[in-house]
């Protein structure tokens, strides 16, 4: 009779694993593209990079310190004729308007937003978080003329609130995969090499505008993405923009 019992007990906890997992399976289809299921629980992340057969990456700069650079930035760019990504925080964009409308107007830059005040978005309230990215995604329309639809946060600091307000205010919130590491001081030379070996199909380069050497190691990295046979795209360009899940590395995948 006990055995009987184990058995039953065992059965029915079974069944309720079962029903857990296709509740969390309808939660991932109901919540949004970028919930994945994570040990117990399903969480929301962001987009890391995207899963793709073509040979194509992204490169990204973060703007919210200086604009110096920016246009040797944006002169090799042209140079080498390929786009990028620049994620603006609100108070840059209201101190360099001229520089943030060059960038737009030059037809190679895709202008996201990198939050107002840059804070780390997972201490704000929800309502703080709305502010945040109407604020500077106001101001980035104000001066380009074109509402961001990208969105980077803060530090790469996310939680599931943020990515719901994300999908409530129609934002593609992107991370990435490769860490150019120019915020730490790398030499040109370090910087390429460390990209170069990392990089693959669907990549999302991160730098940052006022890297000290990211002006050098810029013509590095592209004659070298360039020589493996990879076309360098915006992020909106290598992103799916629906029929897609984001898996737990957040990788974003079409869905079968």
């Amino acid at each position: 009779m006990k055995f009987v019992l184990l058995r039953k007990a065992t059965l029915l906890k079974i069944i309720a694993t079962a029903i857990g997992v296709i509740a969390l399976v309808a939660v991932v289809a109901v919540s949004g593209s970028a919930s994945v299921f994570v040990g117990k629980t399903v969480r929301r992340l962001p987009i890391y990079c995207v899963g793709t057969e073509e040979k194509s990456v992204a490169i990204s700069f973060d703007a919210a310190w200086g604009a110096d650079k920016t246009e040797k930035i944006l002169s090799t760019l042209e140079t080498f004729d390929v786009k990028a990504n620049f994620f603006v925080v609100g108070f840059w964009a209201e101190k360099y308007p001229e520089m943030l409308k060059k960038l737009a107007d030059s037809g190679r830059i895709e202008i996201g937003t990198h939050s107002n005040t840059h804070p780390h978005m997972p201490k704000l309230t929800r309502s703080q978080m709305q502010l945040e990215l109407t604020n500077s995604c106001n101001i980035i329309e104000s001066v380009t003329g074109k509402r961001p639809e990208l969105f980077r946060p803060p530090f790469g600091d996310y939680n599931d609130s943020l990515i719901d307000v994300c999908d409530e205010m129609k934002l593609y919130p992107i991370q990435w995969d490769v860490d150019s590491l120019d915020w730490k001081g790398l030499k040109a030379e370090e910087m390429a090499t460390r990209v170069l070996s990392q990089v693959k199909s669907g990549s999302i380069v991160l730098m940052h505008n006022d890297g000290e050497h990211t002006v050098e190691a810029l013509p590095l990295i592209i004659e070298g993405l360039k020589a493996k046979g990879y076309t360098i795209k915006t992020i909106g360009e290598l992103i799916y923009r629906e029929g897609y899940t984001v898996d737990h590395t957040g990788k974003q995948i079409l869905s079968a």
